[in-house]
């Protein structure tokens, strides 16, 4: 294994841009040209966007079921190679039946990806004491954001939707190239030891069981503005026709967002910073419900994304100081609850949206679930606090 964590970072910052910038979230740029185009309906794109976090959901399933504490380089280098196909079949294929099942299976490489990279990456950057450059890792997801939300209109404009997946999976094919360059399996040490340095034993206090609820609310409240933000700004006439610099907004806030939250969360706790993350979030989420203005919703942009890839960073980095020795399964079971809240927020949201004809009730909605998400944290900074005054003394 190379000893550079500046190269393990960048591996982990492009794994994420392939699969999740693009294999999971280039969806939401390219869906308001998709059902201009193909003339499908809101109810159908929540469907469309809910397969694909189904699939996500089987895929964190199926990470917990299976041990990945050898070769995830190689499963990782696998399932990338698959999220680029799946991103190329989008553009390839025109109907609602293969759209559906290639939305599933990226939903599955997505998550795999995510597990992969995150417990390989933070097992890694531990051993180097280098664990707070995680949050450089995950605003990958922002880079992806910002960029492919720049090179859609573009695409679309010269190609058509079908134009923009197949070039976000060329883009995706070439940084593959990366990935498999810097991410290597650690070969140096026994896989299973996480740190150089000696770990205290630690009160054993219940606190996965609140962080899942918070985290799978989340899951829910956020993928609504994920998936139909600029599908709703296209609708808006103050946008004339540029919806997607919602997007793009997205992206530039979301990639400084994790090396923030994560400076907060070891500053003055992880889950105290992650309840104030929500709270801020779910204000931007029912911003554009209260206001259709170019203003709210350039507001409603910052806000989500300066927080949404926040929320993995502390509550991962909070789950993996709780059980370093298990890194990747409890990883595996947070993205499995995540995942199920993302795949009940869009066709909720859908059906909702075509019964009203509009996102107002979807988007209060989503605001609230995450304000409840929140409140479900207040536990866990009561017993951080409390563990903290502990190690003190």
């Amino acid at each position: 294994m190379s000893r550079n964590p500046y190269s393990i970072v960048i591996g982990g910052v492009f794994a994420l841009f392939i699969a999740m910038s693009i294999g999971r979230f280039a969806y939401t740029p390219i869906l308001p040209f998709m059902q201009q185009e193909a003339e499908f309906s809101t109810r159908f794109a929540g469907f469309l966007a809910s397969s694909n976090y189904a699939g996500y959901l089987v895929g964190a399933i199926i990470a917990i079921l299976v041990p990945l504490k050898r070769n995830r380089a190689i499963f990782l280098r696998v399932t990338i190679i698959f999220s680029v196909l799946l991103t190329l079949l989008m553009g390839l294929t025109y109907s609602h039946t293969s759209w559906m099942v290639w939305r599933f299976f990226s939903g599955i490489t997505s998550a795999f990806v995510f597990v992969l990279a995150s417990s390989l990456i933070l097992d890694q950057l531990a051993k180097l004491r280098k664990l707070g450059w995680v949050g450089i890792m995950y605003g990958g997801v922002g880079l992806g954001i910002f960029i492919s939300g720049l090179l859609v209109p573009l695409l679309i404009e010269n190609f058509h939707y079908q134009g923009a997946w197949i070039g976000l999976a060329c883009l995706a094919g070439l940084l593959s190239i990366i990935v498999f360059l810097t991410i290597k399996e650690d070969t140096t040490e026994p896989s299973v030891t996480l740190s150089i340095t000696p770990i205290k034993p630690k009160k054993k206090t219940k606190w996965l069981p609140w962080l899942l609820v918070s985290y799978g609310l989340e899951g829910l409240g956020y993928i609504v503005t994920g998936t139909f933000i600029v599908a709703i700004a296209q609708q808006t006439p103050s946008f004339g026709g540029n919806a997607t610099s919602v997007w793009v907004l997205v992206g530039l806030m979301a990639i400084p967002s994790c090396v923030i939250w994560s400076y907060f969360g070891s500053k003055y706790g992880y889950m105290l910073s992650l309840m104030i993350l929500l709270l801020i979030q779910a204000v931007g989420i029912v911003l554009p419900a209260l206001s259709d203005s170019s203003f709210s919703f350039y507001v409603s942009a910052i806000l989500f994304g300066a927080t949404f890839m926040g929320v993995t960073t502390l509550a991962t980095a909070f789950a993996r100081d709780k059980n370093p020795l298990g890194s990747a399964r409890v990883i595996a079971i947070m993205t499995t609850v995540y995942a199920l809240g993302q795949m009940i927020g869009p066709s909720i949201a859908g059906v909702l949206t075509a019964e009203t004809e509009s996102y107002t009730g979807a988007l209060t909605g989503a605001a609230l679930v995450v304000f409840i998400a929140a409140l479900f944290l207040l536990p866990l900074v009561k017993q951080e606090r409390a563990e903290s005054k502990d190690d003190v003394n």
